[in-house]
């Protein structure tokens, strides 16, 4: 027996019908869609969320993961998924209980996923969030030596920020992003003034102490999610962030500098000052090819050490 009859549901009956979230994230990070899931699990209508900058939305309490993750997907159209397992709360979200107890932050999963416009070609990301409370302890028991030696393999040990192979791999995808949008890139060089004696008078001890401080202040001064923080090697650290002005990083370069000093790590046989310095060397430029990856590493290289050979201490822009 046959039927004639034709179910027919709207595209919102099924996006708000789904059990997990589902958000679209613009190019320019602002909200195209948001489903009734995620009102529920936030807090956030629909109407206060459509619109807005992510970021800004969640008030600055997305982890590095996630942004990380919408970064790849909309600037390099690479897919990604954070397991509760290694990303245990990548968004501010709450599981639903009956008012007799407190709500608790949800672990969730998250896929991102690029979508092209059919109109313009331009890509959004394609959120998808499932709430992970019952299956998080089995995640956790399952998971491989190998996702952990991964983790790992992109952290330096000691200072607990990136280190030069997951810089090197970022910086490479940067380089050929700016240069396909013909974008600016600025790069930091940044080195310890002295920290050899420093090392001989205080004990290696003390210096890795030093070293950890440094790092962490470093990174403190990263403002957008894009910017990279690593140890290049020893005392020195790299620094990669996209979109500035030649004046903008001339301006964080010199806060990068100013913030160690303001440490005011002793330093007594420095012939520079009687506390930690460091010498920071900055290039800002667009791009031609990504061919141009060592000479531009090179350059700003030579910055730096053109910034030591005038006192140290102090900020050289590579011109």
């Amino acid at each position: 027996m046959s039927s004639n009859v034709s179910h027919e549901f709207s595209t919102a009956q099924v996006v708000n019908n789904v059990n997990l979230g589902l958000i679209v994230v613009a190019q320019e990070l602002q909200v195209v869609l948001w489903n009734d899931w995620m009102s529920r699990h936030s807090g956030i209508v629909r109407e206060q969320a459509l619109q807005q900058n992510i970021v800004t939305l969640f008030g600055g309490q997305l982890t590095p993961g996630f942004l990380r993750g919408l970064n790849n997907a909309l600037n390099y159209g690479l897919p990604s998924l954070l397991s509760s397992a290694l990303h245990r709360s990548p968004l501010p979200l709450y599981v639903e209980h009956d008012g007799s107890k407190a709500a608790s932050r949800m672990p969730q999963s998250i896929i991102m996923s690029v979508l092209h416009s059919a109109e313009t070609g331009a890509p959004s990301c394609l959120i998808q969030v499932s709430d992970s409370s019952t299956s998080v302890k089995r995640e956790k028991m399952l998971m491989s030596h190998s996702d952990a030696f991964k983790r790992d393999a992109i952290t330096d040990a000691l200072t607990g920020i990136y280190n030069r192979r997951f810089f090197d791999e970022n910086y490479l995808l940067a380089v050929r992003h700016a240069s396909r949008h013909r974008s600016k890139l600025s790069l930091f060089m940044i080195d310890i003034d002295y920290f050899k004696p420093y090392n001989d008078r205080y004990g290696h001890i003390q210096g890795d102490k030093t070293l950890q401080l440094v790092a962490s202040t470093l990174r403190a001064q990263m403002r957008h999610p894009l910017d990279i923080c690593a140890r290049y090697g020893g005392e020195e650290f790299i620094l990669l962030s996209p979109g500035l002005a030649e004046e903008q990083a001339t301006g964080l370069a010199e806060r990068l500098r100013s913030s160690i000093a303001e440490l005011a790590i002793p330093h007594e046989t420095s012939p520079t000052a009687t506390h930690v310095t460091v010498s920071v060397g900055v290039q800002t430029w667009i791009p031609d090819q990504a061919g141009e990856i060592s000479s531009l590493l090179k350059g700003v290289d030579e910055a730096m050490y053109h910034a030591k050979k005038l006192g140290r201490n102090q900020v050289v822009v590579k011109k």
